[in-house]
């Protein structure tokens, strides 16, 4: 397995690859399917639309949550595609990492113009 940031860093090149391509304004399940391809083309291990549960009190709860993309069993990503990042988005991949056994997170907003400035990565 990569060393995790050499695969954050593969996963932003990969990022960055479908932002150069394909521009901003699309749709975030079109950049979803596109970051997937760059991903399976560089030969990246991913898996879309994982759920993790909710845990309270030490009991798994029937609800849970969806990221969008986990990468090589260690990377959680959320794809945004909106004006802007907004502190609920941040909310939101801190509560996946905290609710799950996974410690790195990319919040990556492909609306921005430059992809630099629409990236965020999170450890806990």
């Amino acid at each position: 397995m990569l060393q995790r940031r050499d695969l954050t860093e593969r996963i932003i090149g990969a990022a960055i690859e479908v932002h150069r391509t394909a521009g901003p304004g699309l749709l975030e399940s079109v950049y979803k399917e596109c970051l997937c391809d760059e991903l399976a083309e560089a030969g990246i291990s991913f898996q879309r639309e994982v759920m993790i549960p909710v845990t309270y009190k030490a009991r798994t709860l029937a609800v849970g949550f969806r990221a969008d993309i986990l990468v090589a069993s260690a990377v959680i990503l959320e794809i945004k595609a909106v004006a802007a990042l907004l502190p609920t988005h941040d909310a939101q991949i801190i509560t996946y990492l905290r609710m799950s056994q996974y410690r790195i997170g990319l919040l990556m907003n492909f609306h921005a113009l430059r992809l630099k400035d629409g990236l965020r990565r999170f450890v806990l």
